[in-house]
């Protein structure tokens, strides 16, 4: 593997592994003491109706465990370029950004904020990174090949909210234990992928980097977890995600833009169907509910935590495997495979169900059957 920085410097295979192996060892052995940080702190799940946990004491800080893993990783990687440059202005606007997301969370852990601050913190971050370069600034036609640049406020508008709804999707798919981390390693190694495939050695650095840190992360994670990401994790991991996922749109057609949809497909199917629930039964589309996609699994599977963290990881794989293939594919091949998977996808998500409006009891039998078993990580939302 062989990539060239923009400041001209290689970042070649070995050295990229050297930063992902050092962001894993850190967050190893800072998860424990993130714990113990959390315990002392009293920053713990506290199980109430809308939690799929039933066991109280659990730290949540795991999120501070895996940002100095990335921290340290992305402190390797820039030994390895000239000191400036695009590169460096990049990792930079991610730490910075990612900063503001743990602090968001960790305030959010310990004392619970509402809708709007948590807004106007993700909107801060995202002009944080927009500043730096992470832009949507155009759209290509697939076939004709022609460009239109948007103006400079639609450039804004329409890359915050990919932030701030990318960051919110993984926030709000954090319901079981190692479900979040799990799924955002999954996506994270595709994204690194694509960005490795087509020249991309911000994108191959921050991928490795993230996917070390996380990988790092979920033995302690993986149910029964012993430590959860907590919201400190959940919004700096989705917005890791949502820059990642910009650098692999860098200079991208409508066709190609979907794959990193394909790649972030379950946590942004979760986001929408949510949505679309409680604007159809009229609800605030903040309200808390246990109608999401791993709330159904976890009945379907009569309460076994591993089994549904188990098939969403597959679920996202398969979802993962189509976003690299898309890369191969041009004009309308990708036209007639994207409109196949819409609608296979439509189909499966018909047949189980998830667009009749329900009743907010569909997880209450996984709820009791977990009573006495598992440690179950909280959700957000």
């Amino acid at each position: 593997m062989h990539a060239t920085t923009t400041a001209g410097d290689p970042v070649t295979g070995p050295w990229i592994l050297v930063a992902m192996v050092s962001a894993l060892v850190v967050t190893a052995i800072a998860t424990p003491m993130a714990g113990r940080l959390a315990l002392a702190l009293d920053v713990v799940d506290r199980p109430n109706d809308r939690k799929v946990n039933r066991r109280s004491g659990i730290p949540l800080l795991g999120g501070l465990s895996i940002a100095l893993g990335c921290f340290v990783g992305f402190g390797v990687a820039l030994l390895l370029v000239e000191e400036g440059g695009e590169f460096a202005t990049r990792v930079e606007a991610i730490l910075m950004g990612g900063a503001l997301m743990l602090s968001l969370g960790a305030v959010d852990d310990r004392w619970g904020l509402g809708a709007i601050p948590k807004l106007v913190v993700q909107i801060v971050a995202a002009a944080v990174a927009i500043s730096a370069g992470f832009q949507i600034d155009h759209i290509s036609h697939p076939f004709s090949h022609v460009t239109w640049y948007f103006p400079n406020w639609v450039m804004w508008l329409v890359t915050t909210l990919w932030i701030v709804v990318v960051t919110n999707s993984v926030n709000l798919i954090d319901g079981l234990d190692g479900l979040c981390t799990g799924v955002s390693a999954i996506i994270a190694a595709t994204l690194t992928l694509i960005a490795w495939s087509v020249g991309l050695p911000f994108g191959v650095v921050t991928g490795t980097v993230l996917v070390g840190a996380l990988l790092g992360f979920l033995p302690f994670n993986f149910p029964p977890a012993r430590i959860f990401v907590g919201d400190t994790g959940a919004l700096f991991i989705g917005y890791c995600l949502s820059l990642l996922a910009l650098e692999t749109y860098s200079r991208a057609t409508l066709i190609t833009f979907i794959i990193p949809l394909l790649a972030l497909a379950v946590p942004l199917i979760d986001t929408g169907l949510s949505v679309l629930r409680r604007l159809r039964r009229r609800e605030h589309i903040l309200k808390a509910d246990r109608l999401h996609i791993h709330h159904r699994l976890l009945s379907e599977y009569e309460g076994s935590h591993r089994q549904a963290v188990l098939s969403l990881y597959f679920l996202t794989g398969c979802f993962c495997i189509i976003a690299v293939s898309f890369t191969r594919l041009q004009g309308n091949a990708a036209l007639v495979f994207l409109i196949v998977i819409a609608l296979l996808t439509l189909r499966i998500l018909r047949n189980l169900g998830f667009f009749e409006v329900e009743d907010d009891e569909v997880g209450a039998p996984a709820l009791q059957a977990a009573d006495g078993g598992a440690p179950r990580e909280g959700e957000a939302q």
